[in-house]
């Protein structure tokens, strides 16, 4: 049987992907002497938050998603990022793969608006990996399944994941709206002849502020 252990070396910004993506630099090893031809690898990568501090303003950008912070024993728990995969060619003993990690900078994803309140420090992640390896086996031709207890930990940089988010998005960010809302935006913009969707909302937030007492 295949011996298989994964270790992620890092994790970097992809800077010619078409979409947000980043790209872990990972190694894969084969222990056992078995040769592998191929590996069709998936993984699953959670973050685990309780693993690190935050300071008083993640603090309280992060009331919206875990509560208070004295309840943050209680609501600071992994969630899942998400998952990836790629196809690994055939290797013995020792190989290095990239593998790709699509992001979104979505602030309705639990993970996006997690990462946006991160000043700086790093992301604790865990990748649990899985799959089908292809080898010779005893017969010529074998296939074994990748299983899920193969993890690894890494803890990435916060700036990694803003350097990809200003390559595709450079000061900027995405909210979503409903249809209703958007259609009365586009016609208010329409209406006072603004030219983008910054000063619509600025000059919103202005007479809000006027009306206040």
């Amino acid at each position: 049987m295949i011996d298989l252990a994964f270790r992620i070396d890092d994790i970097v910004s992809e800077p010619y992907a078409a979409v947000p993506q980043l790209t872990a630099r990972l190694e894969i090893s084969e222990r056992s002497g078995e040769k592998v031809h191929a590996l069709a690898l998936r993984c699953q990568v959670r973050i685990e938050p309780q693993r690190r501090g935050y300071d008083a303003q993640e603090i309280g950008g992060l009331a919206d998603q875990f509560g208070p912070r004295d309840r943050w024993s209680q609501t600071l728990k992994p969630f899942l990022w998400m998952h990836c995969s790629t196809l690994v060619r055939g290797f013995s003993e020792m190989t290095l793969v990239d593998l790709p990690m699509p992001v979104t900078y979505d602030l309705e994803v639990t993970a996006s608006k997690y990462l946006h309140q991160l000043g700086s420090g790093e992301v604790p992640l865990i990748f649990m990996f899985s799959g089908t390896c292809f080898t010779q086996g005893t017969s010529g031709f074998a296939v074994e399944q990748v299983p899920w207890h193969l993890e690894d930990s890494y803890r990435m940089p916060v700036a990694v994941w803003r350097e990809c988010m200003d390559q595709h998005f450079p000061g900027s960010g995405w909210l979503r709206l409903s249809r209703d809302v958007l259609e009365e935006l586009t016609r208010y913009k329409a209406e006072h002849g603004l030219t983008s969707w910054d000063s619509v909302v600025e000059r919103l937030l202005s007479a809000e502020r006027v009306r206040e007492p």
